[in-house]
C-alpha cells in the first residue's frame, strides 16, 4: 500500500508537470536556441549557416552603437527605478491613510497600467509635441519657453523615462499598499505607546516590514518583461515612431537595437548574441538585487 506522504508527493509532481513543461518549452528551449544562433552567421536554410564560434561576441566589443544602447539602458534604470519605488511608496503611504474613496483613488492610479503601452505612447507623443502639444501650451501660458522634449538629445531620454514611470506607477502603488496592509497594527500601537514619532515609526517598523515588497517592486521595475527599464522597447519605439532610437540615438535601448539588427538588418546571429548577454546580465542583476536587498526581519 502506497504511503500517504508518497501519494501527496506524486500528486504534487503531477500538478507541477504542466507548468514545468511550459517553462522548459517556452523559456529554456528558446534560450538554448538563441545561444546556438549566436554561434553562427544565421540563415533560414541550415546548409547555408556558417559557424562563427565566438566572433559575434567579439564583435560586440567594438560596436559603438551597442555601447550607446547599453549606456542609455542603464541610464533609464538609474533614473526610472528609484523614481518608481520612491513615488510608489510615497503615494501608497498617502492612500493608506485615506479612509474615504480609497477604491476610487486606487482605480485612478492603476488605470494607466492597464492601458496599452502603444496607446499611451502615442497619446504622450501628441501631448509633448513641440508646437501643438498641450504640455507646451501650458508652459507657454505660464510664461515658459516651449520645450523640444522628444526632439532634444538631452531631454528625450528623461522624457521617455517620465512617461514609463507615469504608466507603471500604479502597479507599484498597489504592491506597496498590499505590503502596508499586511503589517499588523499592533506594532504601530506599541510604537505609539513608546512615544515614537512618524519618522521613527516609518524607519524602524514600516520600512523593514516592507522589505519583501521592496524586493519584488525593485526586480519588477528593473528587469521584468514589458515593465522593466532594462527591457524597454514599446515606449521607445512609439514615442518617437518616426525616428526609433530618438535624436542621435539618445533613447536607443538594447532591446530595440536587438530588434533592429534581427528584423531590419537580418543579422540574426549577432542579435542572438546580444540577447544571450542581456539574459545573463538580467539574471545576475536580479540575483544581486535579491542578495543585497533581502534580509530577515525579526517579528
Amino acid at each position: 500500500m502506497v504511503r500517504l506522504s508518497t501519494r501527496k508527493a506524486l500528486s504534487a509532481y503531477i500538478f507541477l508537470a504542466l507548468p514545468l513543461f511550459f517553462f522548459l518549452f517556452f523559456r529554456i528551449m528558446p534560450t538554448l536556441q538563441a545561444f546556438q544562433m549566436s554561434l553562427h552567421e544565421w540563415h533560414v536554410q541550415p546548409e547555408l549557416r556558417t559557424f562563427l564560434g565566438l566572433e559575434n561576441y567579439e564583435r560586440m566589443l567594438s560596436d559603438q552603437r551597442l555601447h550607446q544602447a547599453v549606456k542609455n539602458t542603464f541610464l533609464y534604470a538609474l533614473l526610472g527605478v528609484p523614481a518608481q519605488l520612491a513615488l510608489g511608496l510615497a503615494f501608497a503611504l498617502l492612500l493608506h491613510s485615506v479612509r474615504r474613496g480609497r477604491g476610487f483613488f486606487r482605480a485612478v492610479f492603476f488605470a494607466p497600467y492597464v492601458a496599452p503601452a502603444v496607446a499611451v505612447s502615442w497619446v504622450w507623443s501628441l501631448l509633448l509635441s513641440p508646437h501643438l502639444g498641450l504640455v507646451n501650451q501650458v508652459l507657454y501660458f505660464l510664461g515658459f519657453d516651449p520645450q523640444p522634449f522628444l526632439n532634444s538629445p538631452s531631454q528625450a531620454l528623461p522624457t521617455v523615462t517620465a512617461v514609463v514611470v507615469w504608466q507603471f506607477l500604479g502597479f507599484h502603488i498597489l504592491l506597496f499598499l498590499a505590503g502596508l496592509e499586511s503589517i499588523p497594527r499592533m506594532y504601530y500601537e506599541a510604537a505609539q505607546i513608546d512615544g515614537a514619532g512618524p519618522w521613527q515609526t516609518f524607519r524602524h517598523i514600516t520600512l523593514p516590514l516592507l522589505n519583501p515588497t521592496i524586493v519584488v517592486s525593485l526586480i519588477m521595475a528593473t528587469a521584468a518583461p514589458s515593465i522593466g527599464f532594462l527591457q524597454l522597447f514599446t515606449h521607445v519605439v512609439n514615442l518617437k515612431f518616426n525616428d526609433p532610437g530618438g535624436p542621435l540615438g539618445s533613447t536607443l535601448t538594447v532591446v530595440l537595437y536587438v530588434y533592429q539588427r534581427a528584423f531590419q538588418a537580418y543579422d540574426m546571429g549577432y542579435a542572438a548574441a546580444i540577447t544571450v548577454v542581456l539574459f545573463v546580465a538580467l539574471l545576475v542583476i536580479s540575483v544581486v538585487q535579491m542578495r543585497l536587498v533581502s534580509r530577515e526581519v525579526e517579528y
